[in-house]
């Protein structure tokens, strides 16, 4: 019987073994649930991505990778693993469902609406809902444009709305229509072929679509161009293609003039010149095309045709051309100094990054700006642009390399702003760091001086929790010795030096934890006393800041949860809240707001519990620190346990100096 049930374990042990072995996923997946369990989501989504790449048909990693991304906030990602995991398992309609919403919430409402709609029909109430909310609003938009322009409403705007509207409702036929007459009323905004050819292909008018994107992919708008190519087939366009496309963009002088080289390849000489004679009369400045139909005219003996256009191209700017010129007609060459050429690829992708940044396309801006940088790389404000987008694109090594060249700019302004944002990405990539921070306060209640600080030295490794060393002092002006249970400012004092050592986690989504353990030394009696203390902070800021260059409404809440040994072992928690206006020049702003805080602790001592409000101010002028400001607060309060105290109100004027730094 032993045996049997050692061969049982035997068999059982050698088979998990074997699955392990047959599973190139374990060991990355392991690495992964591992790493969530400990929340440290950049090593889980590592780990899974490894898993997908050699799992890729498991649509359960690129769920769990999913909904690792939403945990950090990357909706988009998370979106485009749920597409996968929907592709491999179409009947699982959760995860159908969870990328709907996803798709909803990145703009991307056309897709989230076809998603509901297939939902929908399995008699799910909550894509039924989600469905009428996207496409209710929709068909009411299609209903409004198309009264609008019955009633005279012929413009670009009408028409490009409702084709708008028609396609995201998957109308395809009428976005079709009105795309193109948007195209008619303004030819300059090429981007709106790449939408026509896109709702073409929908309709599997897979000619017309191709003639659309074509005409948007030569000349014009780069961006637009771009997105066509991507629409495009892989091989070249035809030739009916590129009549096509001129039918529809007949002043496009890119595409005409890449039909007539193509024309002449395919040894159509005379097709070739027409082309090149209608280039010749639209565009004047377009001396390529002078030269190739002069060089077809001179060829077939038209001198007369031809010199005219010789002419123009001797007396152009482009000495290359004109010297090709002179050498067919046996004139001398002339090699002359050329002017320095303006730096127009430089220019144009610096329009190009900066409409890729307005619009949300920051890997694009990148591509554009290191084009720009190629061009001019002495240019410090495109070395500066190129460090606020690797910031944005959370590549912090670089976002500081490319800091660190622009704080070296001549220009003031482009030197300050670098050096600013290169200290504190420095700072916080930093393996140590140095952190001092200092709040002397006076208070009318008390008549006392008080002052608060600390010094921390952090390191801070690869993970979410790092070690530190801390020295806090905590004391006022007035000595105070009272004990806890008199009403006196002994609670805001503890007349201490305070040493100790600390673990603190990576702040995520405004709350951080930390817990220490030191010794207290008090600089009145000389004692040393064990103290251990530790907490959560929540902290929210929205609106304005004081060192903002704009005016505007602001608010900030903290919340502390604190344990402090030397308090009798209490556990006490403080809410801070302010809301207000920030305004004033950049030379002296002030922020006035409203105070609303509170204080409990779990043993109910008297002085730990009580409220207040009241109005305040804050400085902050040019000539200080960024990170100094003064303050003065006006403060009534009461105690929130009756009898603790003879008197349960207060009236507190404060006035202090916060100031800070890291390191």
């Amino acid at each position: 019987m032993r045996t049997a049930v050692l061969f049982i374990a035997v068999c059982i042990g050698s088979g998990f073994a074997v699955a392990q072995n047959e599973d190139p996923a374990y060991e990355p997946l392991t690495r992964a649930y591992e790493a969530l369990k400990a929340r440290d989501y950049d090593a889980a989504v590592a780990d899974f991505l490894k898993g997908i790449e050699v799992a890729p048909s498991r649509a359960s990693i690129r769920k769990d990778l999913g909904y690792t991304y939403l945990k950090i906030g990357e909706n988009e990602l998370a979106r485009d693993q749920f597409r996968e995991a929907m592709r491999l398992e179409p009947e699982d309609l959760q995860v159908a469902m969870e990328y709907a919403f996803l798709c909803y919430e990145t703009k991307q409402q056309a897709q989230a609406r076809r998603i509901f709609d297939r939902i929908r029909k399995t008699g799910n109430p909550v894509a039924e809902q989600a469905f009428h909310n996207i496409d209710d609003p929709l068909a009411a938009g299609i209903v409004r444009w198309n009264e609008a322009i019955a009633r005279g409403a012929d413009d670009f705007n009408a028409h490009y709305e409702l084709a708008t509207l028609a396609e995201q409702r998957d109308e395809w036929d009428l976005a079709a229509e009105h795309y193109e007459k948007a195209w008619r009323k303004l030819q300059e905004r090429r981007s709106v072929l790449v939408d026509l050819g896109r709702v073409l292909k929908s309709l599997n008018r897979l000619e017309e679509a191709n003639a659309a994107l074509l005409a948007a992919s030569r000349g014009g708008e780069p961006r637009a161009a771009e997105m066509a190519k991507e629409l495009l087939p892989e091989r070249y366009p035809f030739q009916a293609e590129f009549r096509r496309a001129l039918e529809l963009d007949p002043g496009n002088v890119d595409l005409r003039r890449e039909l007539a080289y193509l024309l002449l390849r395919m040894e159509q000489q005379p097709d070739a010149e027409k082309e090149f004679a209608i280039l010749t009369a639209e565009a004047p400045d377009d001396l390529l095309s002078a030269t190739q139909l002069g060089f077809l005219r001179y060829a077939r003996g038209d001198v007369a045709g031809a010199m005219p256009l010789f002419e123009r191209v001797l007396a152009g700017p482009d000495e290359d051309l004109a010297n090709r010129v002179r050498a067919v007609l046996r004139m001398p060459q002339v090699l002359k100094q050329r002017a320095e050429e303006p730096k127009s690829t430089s220019i144009d992708a610096k329009v190009m990054a900066e409409r890729s940044i307005k619009a949300g396309y920051t890997k694009d801006a990148l591509k554009y700006l290191q084009i720009a940088h190629e061009a001019e790389p002495a240019d410090f404000n495109v070395m500066l642009q190129m460090a606020w987008a690797y910031n944005v694109l959370h590549q912090d090594g670089d976002a500081v390399r490319w800091f660190d060249l622009a704080r070296r700019s001549t220009d003031p302004k482009i030197a300050a702003e670098a050096l600013k944002a290169w200290k504190n990405l420095r700072t916080s990539n930093e393996q140590f760091r140095t952190t001092v921070w200092m709040f002397p306060l006076f208070s009318t209640r008390w008549h006392d001086l008080f002052a608060y600080g600390q010094l921390k030295e952090e390191w801070r490794p690869r993970s979410r929790i790092h070690p530190y060393v801390s020295t806090r002092f905590i004391g006022d002006s007035r000595v105070t010795t009272a004990a806890l249970g008199a009403v006196s400012p002994q609670y805001l004092s503890e007349s201490s030096f305070i040493v100790g050592l600390g673990l603190a986690t990576t702040p995520w989504h405004g709350l951080t934890g930390w817990g220490e353990a030191g010794y207290a030394m008090s600089y009145i009696t000389g004692h040393m006393l064990p103290d251990y203390r530790g907490g959560v902070n929540i902290t929210r800021n929205f609106g304005n800041s004081l060192t903002a260059e704009s005016s505007g409404l602001f608010a900030a809440s903290g919340t502390d949860g604190v344990f402090i040994s030397r308090f009798d072992n209490d556990f006490l928690m403080y809410q801070q809240t302010r809301f207000g206006y920030s305004l004033g020049p950049k030379e002296l702003r002030a922020q006035a707001y409203w105070n609303v805080n509170a204080t409990v602790d779990a043993k109910r001592q008297g002085w730990a519990n009580f409220i207040e409000t009241g109005p305040g101010i804050r400085f902050h002028s040019s000539i200080m620190p960024p990170p100094m400001y003064l303050m003065v607060d006006s403060m009534r309060g009461a105690y929130l346990i009756h009898g603790a105290y003879p008197v349960s109100h207060f009236t507190d004027i404060r006035a202090g100096i916060w100031y800070a730094f890291t390191r």
